[in-house]
């Protein structure tokens, strides 16, 4: 049942609108600092101020909506140009303030808890920067034209073609849940041989099993959607192996994340980072792939971009 729960929840707020997709990640944004920092507690065996917890959450979450694009505005004023700065100076009042009802600070265990502003909120807003994006792919044909979607520009190398972020989105999101439920089978089927002592569980043979299944499921599925949602007269506009490099970079470095989290559940002496949604832990339990691979998925394509456009 939490697992149905969890995958309703997610289906709705990726696909709704622009406004549940935010909401969403708000959501998961606030509950994956709350883990993070209940477990930079326990392994640095400190205590954070209410004050302090709450302070890093919020300057966080402006730097989130600093990325967020033209379509997230509440009568005429934008969550970027008008909302993200006072709350991160709301959130930096609120840090200042818990500070100084401690007479010590330990700076280790500090300056660990705000590394959380890179792993959770810049990970995080770069997933918004991405689903606000605007992405253009070289095409042959020379005259403009709208599909949906679909638009079309002249410059100097010739015709491109605009699509929409949310597929990119998309794509890295559900590479995750392939890639882990792809592991998952093949390490229970032939998998013998463990990946890392950090988690015993995986195997190299499940790992790089679930790695190759994720990208050829993945890359089929968001090759096919693609060119469903933004080809014209049956011809691809955004190449195919776009989408095969994304989901390896998503499936490779998503790996990476979940290592990187059970590390610091295994120094912090903890099985689960929460207990949000019973069987399935917390919401770094959920989406530690996801985040990690975020950076590296956003950096690919922003490269891929530079690269068409000389």
């Amino acid at each position: 049942m939490t697992a149905i729960l969890f995958v309703v929840v997610m289906l709705a707020g990726l696909f709704i609108n622009d406004w549940t997709f935010f909401i969403l990640f708000s959501v998961i944004h606030f509950g994956c600092w709350w883990e993070y920092l209940r477990i930079i507690e326990k392994i640095h065996t400190v205590k954070f101020h209410p004050y302090v917890k709450l302070g890093m959450m919020v300057i966080g979450y402006g730097l989130m909506l600093w990325f967020c694009g033209n379509e997230y505005q509440i009568k005429g004023y934008g969550l970027k140009e008008n909302i993200s700065l006072p709350v991160s100076i709301a959130g930096f009042v609120l840090l200042i303030l818990g500070i100084f009802q401690k007479t010590k600070i330990e700076l280790i265990s500090f300056g660990a808890a705000a590394a959380g502003l890179l792993y959770i909120s810049l990970c995080w807003g770069l997933l918004i920067d991405l689903k606000s994006g605007i992405f253009w792919f070289p095409f042959s044909i020379k005259e403009e034209m709208e599909h949906g979607q679909l638009t079309m520009r002249e410059t100097s190398s010739g015709a491109w073609y605009m699509a929409k972020g949310f597929v990119v989105c998309w794509t890295i999101i559900f590479t995750m849940w392939v890639n882990d439920t792809m592991a998952y089978i093949v390490g229970s089927l032939i998998g013998k041989t463990p990946l890392t002592k950090i988690s015993p569980k995986k195997t190299w043979e499940g790992t790089i099993g679930g790695i190759i299944l994720a990208v050829i499921v993945m890359g089929l599925f968001s090759d096919f959607t693609s060119h469903t949602m933004f080809g014209i007269n049956g011809r691809y506009t955004i190449p195919s192996y776009f989408w095969y490099g994304l989901v390896a970079v998503a499936a490779i470095t998503g790996t990476f994340g979940d290592l990187l989290e059970s590390k610091l559940k295994r120094m912090a002496s903890i099985k689960d980072s929460g207990h949000i949604m019973p069987g399935h832990g917390g919401f770094l339990d959920r989406f530690d792939s996801l985040i990690l691979s975020i950076p590296f998925c956003w950096m690919y394509v922003f490269v891929f971009q530079r690269l068409l456009s000389h």
